[in-house]
């Protein structure tokens, strides 16, 4: 007998702001115990929808078995990381053959054993879940300060290794959510504490040996849309604490041997202005976007940080991302119309800038571990999404590029089999959107064959064009495989994220779309043969895309999807939201950004029509895409949609927004979407 698909219960409940009445019949499936969530009625439904995708799949456990050891074969199981050098240390990390976690391992640059500092491995043992976060040691080398999150709700706990005798020392921390930075003499650490609605709204030092409970406050934080972090310098000698939200930011300096000191403040907020500090000597180097969405570089005395005076303007071309200073010489990066550019400057002003080149018309590259400030070897990574992943040296003086490491697959890899472009389609109104694609080099544009098109659009993140072993799989059933990087995203610029964001929101979904249609026009595919992803806040476009352009899509997943925008910025309780509203608007307050996001929030807009094939996945102690917002937009659809389409959703019992930990589990999710995909489009089941 075939398992009928779960029908959610509708029970009356609704709500009224700016004069509109919302109603909202699935708000039941939020438990009001969050972030518990006991109530039966919400786990009955979350298991019946778990099986029925657990009965729809069983018939295609064969693809996903075949599937995922297509991906296992690619991984090199003994992989290891190159070492790299920091004091009287070399460091590195590695996995052993069917390890899902790595070990953390140095050894004396003057000779000596290996020395392992972290067993992943052991500290998962018996946990379905587990990951690392912070992890800092001391600058005598003689202690590891490090972060375990052990159910995935990001509530991370620190504990503290004394690296001579392998004994865990008694500090303990639980709540944590941050970086770790050591003090210069190693008495204590920084570290930021999540207040009650999970925000760390501080900065706080453990003295080790003392009852965290005694741990002092360094700076707190009023503004609850802000949010504070910790950091150093790239010299160590000021630790960085900085707060922001997505528009605005500040920065305060410490000196690492004096972290009580009265703080220095390099510049007072201003609504709108963002900036970041390293130092070099007695001179500040403050990356900025204060006059320009293409940011610039400015330098100031540390007696006197507000005396701002520019050292590289910005360019209409070349979009500055960071800069890090080295006892040398300074790094610049940054893209230049879309593609990563490094360059080496020298302190003095007069000399040119050195640009590394890079053998690819399309790649992503960037510079990688560096800890030491006195070095004339930078580390690099490099890769493009025919070209694996490739670990450099780079000799500063005379511009040698050593290669270290090539990501190694070990069933084989031929890249002469691949290509790839760079093509722009033009969006409805008029803008050039860059569109990544690799295909086989046998790939017909005659419309014939499917597509599967990714984004992500918001935040200001961009998707790279990089390298995947997983989506060799879909390469070699015939897919092309393309990455829109649409409006939202900073691809192009700070002003290409701008244009995605608030009012301009459509842009990101109209973008999307725009590509779709461009690339059928192309011959790279055709209607309901191209297959759509997106994660979190590109689960959220897929909500819209879905509404507005079912037909496009022959199958869709969404994973851990925010699709309840409007009721989660009305609600100030939660985590994330407050800090938020610079990026979606406050519907609290302001009238417009509520009927905004109510005209694009995908479960508001959920309507009677034929919806395509979806599998939407949630996590049930996801903080930032909450388990109900998957959960209700799933039951709408459900109950809503006109066809017979296959609806999918499967939440993750013990993880968050991530999935599943463990490098073979992650591969396992990914091989269930992956035959998802195939089985829709009629490629193979």
């Amino acid at each position: 007998m075939t398992l009928p698909p779960p029908v959610a219960a509708t029970r009356p409940h609704s709500f009224t702001r700016h004069g509109v009445t919302v109603e909202d019949p699935y708000a039941w499936l939020k438990d009001p115990g969050y972030p518990e969530v006991t109530d039966p009625d919400v786990l009955a439904y979350l298991a019946a929808e778990n099986a029925y995708f657990e009965a729809q799949m069983a018939p295609h456990q064969a693809l996903v078995d075949r599937l995922y050891e297509e991906m296992k074969a690619r991984i090199k199981e003994d992989e290891s990381s190159v070492p790299q050098k920091d004091g009287d240390y070399v460091y590195w990390t590695a996995f052993e053959t069917g390890g899902q976690y790595r070990r953390w391992w140095r050894k004396p640059v003057a000779g000596g054993s290996d020395e392992l500092l972290l067993d992943e491995p052991a500290l998962a043992e018996g946990k379905d879940y587990f990951r690392l976060g912070a992890f800092a040691i001391s600058n005598d080398a003689t202690k590891l300060a490090y972060a375990i999150d052990g159910d995935g709700s990001e509530r991370f706990t620190i504990h503290v290794k004394d690296l001579t005798t392998g004994a865990l020392l008694p500090d303990t921390i639980p709540g944590m959510l941050s970086d770790i930075v050591w003090s210069a003499d190693d008495a204590g650490f920084l570290y930021g504490l999540a207040n009650k609605e999970w925000r760390t709204d501080n900065a706080r030092f453990h003295r080790l040996g003392t009852d965290p409970t005694e741990d002092v406050e360094l700076y707190h934080e009023d503004d609850e849309g802000y949010r504070v972090a910790v950091g150093e310098t790239s010299d160590r000698r000021w630790i960085v604490i900085s707060t922001g939200d997505h528009v605005t930011s500040e920065v305060r300096l410490l000196p690492a041997d004096d972290p009580f000191a009265a703080p220095i403040l390099v510049a007072p907020r201003r609504e709108g202005r963002e900036y970041d500090v390293d130092t070099h000597g007695d001179t500040l180097f403050i990356h900025t976007n204060d006059t320009d969405p293409m940011w610039r570089l400015v330098t100031a005395p540390i007696a006197a940080p507000g005396e701002w005076t520019e050292r590289i303007a910005p360019s209409p071309h070349f979009y500055m991302t960071g800069v890090d200073c080295f006892l040398d010489y300074l790094v610049v990066e940054g893209r230049e119309d879309g593609l990563d550019q490094i360059e080496i400057h020298s302190y003095d002003p007069d000399e040119a800038p050195r640009r590394i080149a890079f053998p690819e018309a399309s790649y992503t590259a960037g510079i990688g571990d560096n800890p030491e400030h006195d070095t004339r070897v930078l580390r690099l990574g490099y890769e493009s999404m025919v070209t694996p992943g490739t670990v450099y040296d780079y000799d500063v003086a005379s511009g040698a590029l050593t290669v270290l490491k090539v990501q190694e697959i070990p069933s084989g890899y031929d890249g002469a089999r691949y290509a790839t472009e760079r093509v722009r389609i033009t969006a409805r109104d008029g803008t050039e959107v860059p569109v990544s694609i690799v295909y086989p080099r046998d790939f017909p544009r005659d419309g014939s064959r499917p597509l599967f098109l990714y984004a992500y659009g918001a935040y200001g993140h961009a998707i790279p064009p990089g390298f995947s072993t997983g989506r060799l799989s879909l390469l070699d059933r015939g897919f092309a495989y393309a990455i829109a990087h649409i409006r939202g995203g900073d691809d192009l610029g700070q002003q290409w994220y701008h244009d995605g964001k608030l009012e301009k929101r459509a842009n990101t979904f109209t973008d999307f779309v725009d590509v779709a249609r461009g690339l059928i026009a192309g011959g790279w595919t055709s209607a309901g043969r191209i297959a759509v992803a997106g994660r979190s806040a590109g689960g959220e476009l897929m909500g819209a895309v879905v509404n507005s352009d079912p037909e496009l899509w022959g199958a869709v997943i969404a994973d851990v999807p925010f699709v309840d925008v409007l009721n989660t910025m009305l609600d100030e309780t939660l985590p994330l939201t407050p800090g938020e509203w610079p990026e979606w608007g406050n519907p609290i307050e302001d009238a417009a950004a509520f009927h905004l996001i109510r005209g694009y929030s995908p479960y508001d807009n959920v309507r009677v029509q034929a919806y395509p094939p979806l599998f939407i996945s949630g996590g049930l102690n996801d903080p930032r895409v909450t388990y109900w917002e998957p959960a209700k937009w799933a039951a709408r659809l459900r109950a809503t949609k006109t066809d017979d389409n296959l609806l999918l959703l499967k939440t993750n019992m013990g993880a968050g927004h991530g999935g599943k930990s463990g490098r073979f589990e992650s591969l396992r999710e990914a091989a269930e979407e992956h035959a998802f995909v195939l089985w829709q489009l009629g490629v193979e089941s």
